[in-house]
């Protein structure tokens, strides 16, 4: 049977994949840096590893088919977890939104992984994962494309501590990766503060622009383009309850609302699409689930992938809609 690996079993991400994994009826092995709280959980099977102890992290990716890490910040502990799936020979799934984790993944583990005969895909999560498959969806239905840009309108979220860690480590770091005429680019860019279009019932909001999430990397992987930019609603982070929401429970902290738009300027004309939901988290949850499950029934080449590159968006997005991870809107042709 196969056997699903949840590192960063005890928190908030992790319990809401392991609780899918579950329903769906799959084994389930959950794994972390704490014990005593793996325990607490009640599953039959619990591996402890810790994340400065190899030969743990090797037997958990070797006990099991694909790990889908959960335990943030993933410029920490992302590559440990990585590298132990690569040594055991077992797929990798995350929930990463730092665009350097993501970029060293692509530089630093493609060869290994091919070679270790498994698959890599980070940033399978709400932040860079649906965007990156909401611009691959979208942008099939276009040519000559000038420019990409995913727009996240966010209410309510409460942040986890893992999140509250990440947020905190994204917005300080100074050397961004961004994507302007067909190239990368590095070093600083100072936020500017712009306007974008949401459809109704959001309409037009204030946005950071641009915000350093991985669609800078994942996008032009497999969509032709002369630029890229992730925009964040300026409002997200300055309500009360962003910073402040570690310790709610988990049905206020499922309280969030979301749209996601992906609008592609191209020379054909502009198009796009939206994802509309509530509770980011479990939409999190049921992307990386829905995409460990894909890996281990053998439809993806080995090597390191983002999301739209390893499977055909479109249908991707539309299975996470019929299970209800949002509301889903594409161009006829997508």
């Amino acid at each position: 049977m196969t056997v699903f690996a949840i590192y960063g079993a005890t928190g908030h991400t992790g319990r809401l994949v392991a609780a899918d994994l579950i329903a769906r009826g799959k084994d389930v092995v959950v794994s972390g840096r704490d014990p005593e709280a793996l325990a607490a959980l009640g599953h039959s099977r619990v591996m402890p590893a810790a994340l400065d102890d190899p030969a743990a992290l090797r037997a958990l990716a070797e006990a099991a088919d694909v790990i889908i890490h959960c335990a943030g910040p993933f410029a920490a502990t992302g590559l440990p977890v990585a590298t132990a799936a690569v040594e055991g020979g077992c797929h990798y799934v995350d929930h990463a939104v730092e665009v350097h984790h993501v970029k060293r993944l692509f530089d630093d583990f493609t060869e290994p992984a091919q070679r270790a005969g498994i698959t890599i895909l980070p940033s399978v999560s709400f932040y860079g994962g649906l965007g990156d498959l909401l611009a691959g969806a979208v942008a099939r239905s276009a040519s000559g494309i000038d420019r990409i840009t995913v727009a996240y309108h966010v209410t309510n979220w409460m942040m986890t501590h893992g999140a509250v860690e990440t947020a905190r480590l994204l917005f300080a770091d100074t050397d961004r990766i961004g994507y302007e005429d067909g190239q990368p680019r590095y070093g600083f860019v100072e936020p500017r503060q712009a306007i974008f279009a949401f459809p109704p019932p959001v309409g037009p909001r204030p946005m950071i622009a641009p915000v350093p999430f991985p669609e800078a990397v994942t996008v032009p992987r497999h969509t032709r383009t002369k630029a890229v930019e992730a925009q964040l609603t300026a409002h997200t982070f300055a309500e009360d309850q962003a910073f402040a929401s570690e310790q709610v429970d988990p049905a206020a902290r499922a309280d969030s609302r979301f749209m996601i738009a992906a609008q592609v300027l191209a020379s054909s004309g502009s198009v796009s699409g939206t994802l509309t939901g509530r509770d980011l988290w479990s939409a999190a949850a049921l992307a990386s689930v829905e995409a460990a499950v894909r890996l281990t029934e053998g439809a993806v080449k080995s090597g390191v992938a983002s999301p739209a590159e390893a499977f055909e968006a479109a249908g991707f997005l539309r299975d996470l809609a019929a299970r209800g991870a949002f509301e889903l809107r594409l161009p006829e042709q997508a």
